[in-house]
């Protein structure tokens, strides 16, 4: 759906759709109702990694999600700040979006997989490589 102030809480950095608010176990985070990313404000990934069932927030197709790695050139939706590109520490494979002002932006996909850490993580991060160096 596109972006409406009146209808979404943001507008989503990667498409540029509208996002809505989806709420699990009292935490609210924004959801792109185009291409499925997640906003995070803070700690809000942290919070909702530690919840049970709390991977459902993250309705969106990870191979979709994968689509929309490479591009670059994204600004918070809070403060319009080009954003900081950036990977997981622990699972190298999962390359996100900080503002270190406001939150974190993860595309369709990377939540569930942030969520569940397993042994299948290095090789991932072997495959998928460095996002310093697949997309500088």
């Amino acid at each position: 759906m596109e972006f409406n102030e009146s209808v979404h809480s943001l507008k989503c950095p990667k498409c540029g759709h509208g996002m809505e608010e989806v709420t699990h176990e009292g935490i609210t985070i924004d959801r792109c109702t185009n291409c499925r990313g997640l906003w995070f404000d803070a700690d809000e990934a942290q919070q909702l990694r530690s919840l049970p069932d709390s991977a459902m927030v993250d309705s969106g197709s990870a191979k979709e999600g994968w689509k929309w790695d490479s591009r670059v050139d994204i600004n918070c939706p809070r403060c319009n700040k080009p954003m900081e590109l950036t990977s997981d520490a622990k699972q190298k494979h999962i390359w996100y979006e900080v503002c270190p002002e406001h939150g974190i932006f993860m595309d369709a996909g990377e939540f569930s997989d942030f969520k569940d850490e397993n042994l299948l993580d290095w090789f991932r991060g072997v495959i998928k490589g460095s996002r310093e160096t697949v997309c500088p």
